[in-house]
Formats: C-alpha cells, sequence, structure tokens
C-alpha cells in the first residue's frame, strides 16, 4: 500500500478524533466522549502552542495520525516533543507507517534544533514498546504520576 506523510490540518479533525476514541478503547478499555476529543482536537489547530499532529495518507484518506507536544527544557535549552496519541487504522498497520511518520518528527525536530523526542506508552502495551525500541528510541528511568486538580486537597 502506498502513503504519505503530511501536517494534520483542520479537515483530518473528525479522523484524529476518531482515532483517539478508537485507541482509547483498544489499548485501556476506556470510552471517551466523541464531543470532548473533538473539542480538544480542534483546539490544536486553532492554538499551535498546544502542538501539531503529522498524518499518514493513502488514497485520499486519512490512515493513522498522532499528536506532538512540546516541554521546554531548562535542563537542556531546548524544547523536548512529546509523541502522543498515536494511532494506524488496522489495515495499515505493519506497513512502516508509524516509522515513516517517527522519521518526518525527526527531520522536524533537527529543522526547529529540538534535541530530544520522547512518549510514554501504557506499561503493558508491549507490542508498543517493540515497535519505538525497533526505531532506536530508548526506556527512560522516569515514572509517570498525575493529579486531578479538582481532587486536590492540602494535606
Amino acid at each position: 500500500m502506498s502513503f504519505s506523510i503530511r501536517m494534520g490540518n483542520g479537515e483530518d479533525a473528525s479522523a484524529i478524533a476518531e482515532f483517539q476514541l478508537a485507541m482509547a478503547w483498544e489499548t485501556e478499555d476506556k470510552k471517551l466522549d466523541l464531543n470532548v476529543v473533538q473539542s480538544a482536537v480542534r483546539k490544536v489547530f486553532q492554538d499551535a502552542t498546544k502542538g501539531f499532529y503529522i498524518v499518514a495518507e493513502s488514497n485520499a484518506q486519512v490512515v493513522a495520525g498522532l499528536l506532538i507536544t512540546k516541554e521546554w527544557s531548562d535542563w537542556r535549552d531546548t524544547d523536548i516533543w512529546y509523541i502522543q496519541s498515536v494511532y494506524v487504522v488496522n489495515e495499515f498497520r505493519g506497513q512502516g507507517i508509524y516509522k515513516a511518520m517517527y522519521r518526518r518528527i525527526v527531520e522536524l525536530a533537527k529543522e526547529n534544533d529540538v534535541k530530544h523526542i520522547r512518549l510514554y506508552v501504557e506499561t503493558d502495551n508491549e507490542k508498543a514498546q517493540k515497535v519505538y525500541e525497533a526505531i532506536g528510541m530508548k526506556k527512560l528511568p522516569y515514572l509517570m504520576y498525575d493529579a486531578k486538580v479538582a481532587d486536590f486537597k492540602v494535606v
């Protein structure tokens, strides 16, 4: 199958939102609210500081997508790009699409003087971890923590 990699745009928002619903269900058995996800995806296209999407297209159909968000590192004096929300339509998996998307991200990172690209993955998603390691990414010695602001209590 032939495909091309390009920057996402507002016309891709519906496909990207659908990918997020599918990915959340597939990887975490979580059912996301389509309205919330559509709103969030549109906000990325409206505000470039939130990030940007890379998509893969085959026969004028978006078949994969991912989001890049940025974090400033005062240790490194550079942005760190985070790959998030990776999804490839089932029929297109195993075709090298993610690898091509990653290659494009690395090119963009070099053009923008970004020195590190990271992502996080569910600890039990071994298939994805193998893909990331196969393209040269390395596991980091960090754990991720989360706090819901609405639930915050002073202790």
